[in-house]
C-alpha cells in the first residue's frame, strides 16, 4: 500500500494537464517538488504507462534496457504520444502512410522497426551524469549571445543545448498598470536539438521540458511536453525507417 501511493505521487507529478494532485505540492511550471523515486530510471518509466508503456518498450527493442538500469544518466523523457504519430497508419499520417503509399510492408508493432533505428534515436535524448534542472544555465531564445544556454553530447554524440529559461514575471497583464520584471517568473528547462553546429542558433529543434528533476537511484528524468515536437527532433528518423523497408 505504501508502494502504490509512493507511485500514485510520482505519477501525478508528472501530468501537468490533470488537475487531480493538489496544487500546492507540485511546482506547477516545469518543475515538481521532492519528486524521489525509489527504483532505477527504468524502473520510474515503467511505474508511469500512461505517459511512457509505449516508450519503455521502445528501449527494451534497442537494446537499452541495461543501460537505463546500471547507467548514471540524465533522461529527457519523450512521450508516448510522439512515438505513436511516427509510425501512424496508412490513412491518418506517419510512417506508415508514405509505407503504404510506396508498397511496402507498413509497421504492424513496434518491433517491425531495426532496433538499430531505435537506439539511434533515444540516445539523442539520453546524457551521462545527473544533472537537474539547477544544474544548467540560463537561455534567452531572443538574446541567445547573453544567454546562450551550453551544448552537450548526448550519448550517441549528437549535440543539444539544454538552457533554463527564465520568464518575466508579469501582474495585471494586458492592463494600464500592467508591470513586468524581466527574468523574475517562473523557470522551465528546454532542450534542442542542433542538426548542424556549423550553423549555430539556426534550426534549432526545440522541446520545452513540462515536469523536472523527477529523481530515481541512477539518473534523472525530465519529461518532454508532446506539443510542438516530434520523437527523435526532427524528421530524419522517419527517412531512415522508410530507407529500412526497401
Amino acid at each position: 500500500m505504501k508502494e502504490m501511493s509512493k507511485i500514485t505521487a510520482i505519477l501525478c507529478s508528472v501530468t501537468l494537464m490533470v488537475s487531480a494532485c493538489k496544487k500546492d505540492d507540485y511546482y506547477v511550471d516545469g518543475g515538481v517538488a521532492n519528486a524521489r523515486f525509489e527504483g532505477t530510471v527504468m524502473a520510474y518509466l515503467d511505474a508511469n504507462p500512461v505517459h511512457f508503456d509505449t516508450l519503455a518498450q521502445v528501449i527494451r527493442l534497442a537494446g537499452l534496457e541495461e543501460v537505463f538500469n546500471s547507467d548514471t544518466l540524465t533522461f529527457f523523457a519523450p512521450n508516448d504520444r510522439n512515438i505513436r504519430e511516427l509510425i501512424g497508419d496508412y490513412r491518418r499520417g506517419g510512417i506508415n502512410t508514405e509505407l503504404y503509399r510506396l508498397n511496402r510492408d507498413t509497421i504492424q508493432q513496434l518491433s517491425d522497426v531495426d532496433p538499430v533505428i531505435w537506439q539511434e534515436y533515444l540516445m539523442r535524448y539520453m546524457f551521462h551524469g545527473k544533472k537537474k534542472l539547477a544544474d544548467y544555465p540560463q537561455i534567452d531564445f531572443e538574446v541567445p549571445d547573453a544567454f546562450p544556454g551550453q551544448n552537450y553530447y548526448s550519448y550517441n554524440n549528437s549535440v543539444c543545448n539544454i538552457g533554463v529559461e527564465f520568464n518575466d514575471e508579469v501582474t495585471n497583464p494586458g492592463s494600464p498598470t500592467e508591470t513586468r520584471l524581466k527574468y523574475m517568473g517562473y523557470r522551465q528547462l528546454a532542450i534542442s536539438f542542433i542538426p548542424n553546429v556549423s550553423f549555430p542558433f539556426n534550426n534549432w529543434k526545440r522541446v520545452y521540458v513540462i515536469s523536472s528533476d523527477i529523481e530515481a537511484d541512477n539518473g534523472v528524468v525530465h519529461a518532454l511536453s508532446y506539443l510542438d515536437s516530434s520523437f527523435g527532433f526532427d524528421d530524419q528518423i522517419q527517412f531512415d525507417i522508410i530507407d529500412s523497408k526497401r
